[in-house]
């Protein structure tokens, strides 16, 4: 017997067979509990009434004038817009700079190009400023109508409500705040130069600087209407891009304003029948989830959320009764809740999810969900991390020397107690920490690593240890980068977190026997794990929601690259950079040849 050691208590424990049983079915528990948590969220219990929290504001407390002879100005202004179709973008912007000139706003006209992904995009934004009768030229807001809609059609109905109420904005006395008015060539590449040059964040070789500006932007709303007769209700877009959402008290107001005021019906997520159920929250959530996932421009006011300028879209929809003055009125109303604030929004909301026009979740109700996900890959990054520092089972039996060891015993004396532990639980196992660590960083941070390498490994170079411990890091690096995106980007993160499940049990199982670890995983293991790993690879994914929702693969590269370069859409970092990785290494880990 030796002497006495000071030797950790959680030396001890660690070597307990059963620790090692726990992490699988506690890493499932955790993913459920997160899906149970999300699917609990449209319940009354867990979700809010909207309110708002910028008194200042004061919506729909303002009667409107919006209406009566201003109906034959649009009808002009509707006529001039209808003869600019099919014009060249030049044309189109020296015009509008002409009727911008002639109802008293300063006008200026921007052009810009863009090449992304083999497709140019390329026109020329027109604007034009009202300045504040009672303002100093230190905030602005502004209004927004794109030549083309996200679908292509023209919204010239759109652009012929926006250039009549300019002319009605320059009649009032009242604003203490400038008003920009600007016509964009398209919904995605214009609005996008135009908010670049704005804060000199534009590339000159892109997009030209602004010869004209004003004060800082406090809120931006832009109108669509691509059809002729009158509509039902307004569609209020708000996704921006990487997940960004507006202050939620810019969208109470508007939903106030519509709703409450003008008696118009209001739409989210394109649920055109909305009931106010469970089933109803729950796919209007799901919706705004999928949108907020995947990051991409979903209108004009997109491009104005990442320089923290809140902004919406009101798209008529439908048809109804409601004619461009309702519209009109919705625009005024909102401008003049607009013209009120003392100061930037950010008393209420910036993260949230919507179940319907007024009833939402914060983030400190649905954060949990995706951080529940993300922490079982931590438990089992935990628990491999655990598992390589054990000694591997012989695959003969015991030898002479570890039948001495096994025969030994030793004296464990820690916080005054005592315990007599055979010496091979209190046997080290030296890690060989270089490669492992190496492998899974360059993976992540470079976004891939030759297959060649792990298809051409042999069995004596990629060993048992080596195995778990890339592994261990994978689902570490995982973990820590899901729970870091779940803060920013919930939804995103969330998608991530329940594709990439199947890593934290693929690889090196937990079932142990006498303490050792296993020296090779069942070939009927590995088949059902590769199967499952390749059924949810990033392609096999992309294809499969690509076929799911009718969009083309192409378009849909296409709309990527032109985030990329453009808009600064970072989704495909979070694909290529984080889920491929770590799915590359788990599928290494889970091949049938290693």
């Amino acid at each position: 017997m030796k002497g006495a050691t000071k030797a950790p208590t959680i030396l001890v424990l660690r070597r307990d067979p059963r620790l090692l049983k726990i992490p699988p079915y506690l890493s499932v528990f955790l993913i459920l509990i997160g899906l149970v948590w999300l699917l609990l969220l449209p319940l009354n219990e867990y979700s809010r009434h909207t309110y708002i929290s910028e008194n200042a504001l004061l919506p729909g407390q303002v009667h409107t004038y919006f209406g009566g002879s201003e109906q034959n100005v649009f009808n002009a202004y509707k006529h001039e817009a209808q003869a600019l179709i099919g014009k060249g973008h030049e044309e189109i912007a020296a015009k509008l700079s002409e009727i911008f000139r002639s109802v008293g706003l300063k006008a200026a006209t921007q052009k810009y190009e863009y090449h992304a992904g083999g497709n140019t995009y390329e026109g020329e934004n027109a604007y034009g400023v009202l300045q504040a009768p009672r303002g100093d030229a230190t905030e602005a807001i502004v209004l927004v109508a794109a030549w083309t809609n996200m679908d292509g059609e023209s919204n010239h109905n759109g652009v012929a409500l926006a250039l009549t109420l300019a002319r009605y904005f320059k009649r009032w006395s009242l604003w203490s705040k400038d008003i920009i008015i600007l016509v964009t060539s398209d919904s995605k590449a214009g609005p996008q130069a135009w908010v670049d040059a704005y804060h000199d964040e534009h590339s000159p070789l892109s997009a030209a600087s602004l010869p004209l500006k004003s004060g800082a932007l406090q809120g931006v709303v832009v109108v669509e209407k691509a059809f002729d007769h009158s509509f039902e209700s307004l569609h209020i877009v708000y996704d921006g891009i990487n997940g960004q959402l507006p202050n939620l008290d810019l969208l109470n107001s508007a939903v106030h304003i519509a709703s409450g005021q003008m008696g118009i019906g209001v739409v989210l997520q394109r649920m055109w029948k909305h009931g106010d159920n469970y089933h109803g929250r729950l796919q209007t959530m799901l919706r705004g989830m999928a949108s907020q996932a995947l990051g991409h421009t979903s209108g004009p006011h997109s491009s104005f959320i990442p320089y923290h300028v809140d902004a919406i879209t009101l798209q008529a929809v439908g048809s109804g009764w409601q004619d461009e003055m309702a519209m009109g009125r919705c625009v005024e109303s909102t401008f003049r809740s607009l013209n009120n604030l003392l100061e930037h929004f950010h008393q209420s909301f910036f993260f949230y999810l919507l179940m319907q026009p007024q009833r939402f979740v914060s983030i400190g109700t649905y954060l949990p969900s995706a951080m529940l996900v993300a922490v079982n890959f931590t438990i089992m990054a935990i628990a491999l991390w655990i598992l390589s520092g054990r000694p591997p089972k012989s695959k003969g039996g015991p030898t002479a020397e570890e039948k001495a060891t096994e025969q030994g015993v030793e004296i464990v004396e820690k916080d005054g107690m005592v315990a007599v532990v055979p010496t091979k639980d209190l046997a080290i196992v030296e890690r060989q920490l270089f490669l492992p660590i190496v492998l899974v960083v360059s993976s992540h941070f470079l976004g891939t690593i030759p297959l060649y390498v792990f298809n051409n490994i042999r069995s004596n170079s990629l060993s048992q240890v080596l195995a778990v411990l890339l592994q261990c890091f994978s689902l570490l690096l995982l973990g820590m980068f899901l729970a870091t995106l779940a803060t920013l980007n919930f939804s995103l993160a969330l998608l991530i977190g329940l594709l990439a499940a199947p890593l934290s049990f693929t690889g090196v199982p937990m079932s142990v026997e006498n303490g050792a670890a296993p020296l090779k995983t069942s070939l009927q293991r590995k088949v059902i794990s590769n199967l499952v790993l390749h059924l949810l690879s990033p392609p096999v994914v992309v294809m499969a929601l690509c076929t799911i929702f009718g969009v083309d693969a192409g378009a849909m590269l296409a709309e990527a690259a032109f985030g990329w370069k453009v808009s600064g859409l970072w989704t495909q970092v979070v694909v290529c950079c984080i889920w491929w990785p770590a799915w590359l290494i788990g599928a290494a880990i889970a091949s049938p040849t290693l």
